[in-house]
């Protein structure tokens, strides 16, 4: 009864009920430190915010201050997460290492605070034990990686200035190796990466478990407007991608014998920095090339796949609304029945219907096609591969052309009356001809005509590589005479 009555002052925040108490058991106090119970009074005196009943009693008994419940948490994790700087500052002055206590879950009350988003419990708990933010949860996420888990940035500038200089701190890895600048990258936290690249010795080019560096984890996210933006002030600040980091790395292992060996065994001399400087740029020029092609060939094919996929379903002349008989196109004097929801085209223009079908389901076949090659992983990185993508695009387009053309020419009415009404201003009762067919026939030129340009200057261009490439090939190796390396008195043929 005595411990149930403690527990009834504890939720209430009554003093004098304490007092009572205690004046009535001196030893209750006791008695909670050696009972095994799920809360101390403690406990709920800060997760409560009663102030003034904590101070009385740990001026009673100060040991309570440190005292775990069932969940490992201590009176001070409860008072961080709840917000309460006055508890905080009164249990700190009792025992300020309770700091360094971790939880079930690996978190210190520092930890709490920041996933809390409560920066002057940080400021508080950092001043009295600075050491503090090196503690690790249990996947060994530094708290800088909770501030980004949790999207907490005012709470990631308040650690980046007491970090200082502690270049430990802001490279730490976690358990999959990710980095601080990793997380900021996939989370696409603009502010965050700024706030990290700002600070001396921040390593942008770190590998996480993956073998992946911050460009590559934001390569790999899925496309946002501000990817551009990150990826600027990534490679501003010498941010690369793996693979160059690797061919990098393998040029200047070659350096060291001042001698670059190409694949016809010729010794090519020249200053190991131009080399890898131009080996990269070559690299990361071919590298965006390729990606810039890749995006915006899955653009083009995702939205020509919905317009041929939307033709089919809503055809020209649109579909029977009943079940009825119309006139044979082909013999006006007999009728023949159709269904509601077949397609009006189809039986007044059979042929073009089918011309039509052929030409949408062309383009929407070959357009999920290209969308399939570019998300399926398969190494396109050669220029070749992509050459014959476009190609497949240009056929493509040319399809939904003439499946426009289709269409208007069978919306559009045919007849001198037709241009005599809408266009009687600017042709004479004596035409002749369908206008509307004439500029429909031009325009199929004019754009024949441009695709047929542009593929045969592709032709053209990839007949000559492939001259050139070949000439390379069969033309013989000339020897050079014996090279001799001052540096490594190395010689090389």
């Amino acid at each position: 009864m005595m411990i149930r009555r403690l527990y009834e002052a504890s939720v209430s925040g009554s003093l004098p009920s304490l007092i009572e108490l205690i004046e009535e058991d001196e030893l209750i106090l006791d008695r909670i430190m050696v009972t095994h119970l799920n809360e101390t009074p403690i406990h709920i005196a800060a997760m409560l915010g009663h102030v003034e009943f904590a101070k009385e009693i740990l001026r009673r008994k100060p040991e309570l201050a440190t005292e775990l419940n069932s969940e490992s948490s201590s009176p001070l994790h409860l008072a961080s997460a709840r917000g309460n700087l006055e508890m905080v500052k009164e249990l700190l002055t009792i025992n300020p290492n309770v700091c360094f206590v971790t939880d079930h879950d690996g978190r210190t009350p520092l930890h709490l605070a920041v996933i809390k988003g409560r920066i002057d419990i940080m400021k508080e708990l950092i001043q009295k034990r600075p050491e503090v933010i090196h503690v690790r949860v249990d996947r060994g996420e530094t708290i800088i990686h909770l501030c980004l888990k949790y999207n907490r940035l005012e709470e990631l500038k308040v650690l980046l200035e007491s970090a200082g200089s502690d270049q430990e701190l802001i490279n730490s890895k976690d358990d999959d190796g990710n980095t601080a600048l990793h997380l900021a990258a996939a989370k696409k936290q603009t502010k965050a990466i700024e706030l990290l690249l700002d600070k001396n010795g921040v390593e942008v080019n770190a590998l996480n478990g993956s073998g992946l560096t911050t460009l590559d984890i934001l390569a790999q996210s899925p496309r946002e407007m501000k990817d551009m933006d990150i990826g600027e002030s990534l490679r501003a600040a010498g941010a690369l991608r793996a693979r160059d980091i690797i061919i990098v790395s393998a040029v200047n292992e070659n350096d060291r014998s001042k001698v670059v060996i190409s694949g016809r065994g010729k010794a090519i001399f020249s200053s190991s920095q131009k080399n890898t400087r131009t080996s990269g740029s070559q690299m990361k020029s071919k590298e965006e090339w390729l990606e810039r092609k890749k995006n915006s060939l899955m653009v083009v094919s995702t939205v020509i796949a919905t317009m041929a996929f939307q033709a089919i379903l809503n055809p020209p002349g649109g579909v029977w609304q009943d079940y009825g008989t119309h006139p044979d196109p082909y013999n006006p004097s007999i009728e023949v029945s159709h269904r509601a929801g077949t397609s009006v085209m189809a039986d007044d223009s059979p042929f073009w219907y089918l011309m039509f079908l052929i030409f949408c389901t062309l383009s929407f076949v070959g357009s999920l096609s290209i969308t399939l090659l570019l998300i399926s992983g398969l190494p396109l990185r050669r220029r070749v591969f992509m050459w014959i993508l476009m190609v497949i695009m240009w056929i493509i387009i040319t399809s939904l052309v003439l499946a426009l053309i289709v269409s208007i020419s069978q919306q559009t009415p045919n007849g001198d009356k037709f241009n005599l009404i809408v266009l009687s201003k600017l042709v004479t009762p004596k035409v002749q001809f369908n206008l509307i067919i004439e500029i429909m026939v031009i325009s199929v030129t004019i754009w024949l005509g441009l695709l047929g340009l542009v593929l045969l200057l592709h032709t053209v261009r990839f007949v000559f590589l492939c001259v050139k490439k070949c000439w390379k090939t069969t033309r013989p190796v000339r020897r050079r005479p014996q090279i001799i390396n001052n540096d490594q008195s190395q010689s090389y043929v």
